[in-house]
């Protein structure tokens, strides 16, 4: 279901200032499951989960023609206050 948190200066920025962390997921992940599965993966109260289909671009190799990139999901979950979840990218900074 959730495939990875997107880490991206935009994300830290929310992060830091409303307590929501992004994630990429399926594009069949629904809200109650995305629920369940941050709760019991993270230990933590999730608020509310909001969710968006981005759409695919066009890709291209040089003159030839191409096709488009597969659609995906971005997840935005918002946590109780005082929560946080340690994704791994904090180390990296």
């Amino acid at each position: 279901m959730l495939q990875r948190p997107l880490v991206t200066e935009k994300v830290a920025r929310v992060r830091a200032s409303a307590n929501q962390y992004v994630f990429r997921a399926d594009l069949k992940a629904t809200k109650p499951a995305i629920r369940e599965i941050i709760e019991t993966l993270f230990k933590v109260d999730v608020v509310a989960v909001n969710t968006l289909r981005v759409p695919g671009k066009f890709r291209r190799l040089g003159s030839s023609k191409g096709n488009y990139r597969p659609d995906w999901k971005k997840v935005i979950v918002t946590l109780k206050k005082g929560q946080e979840i340690k994704t791994g990218e904090e180390s990296a900074s």
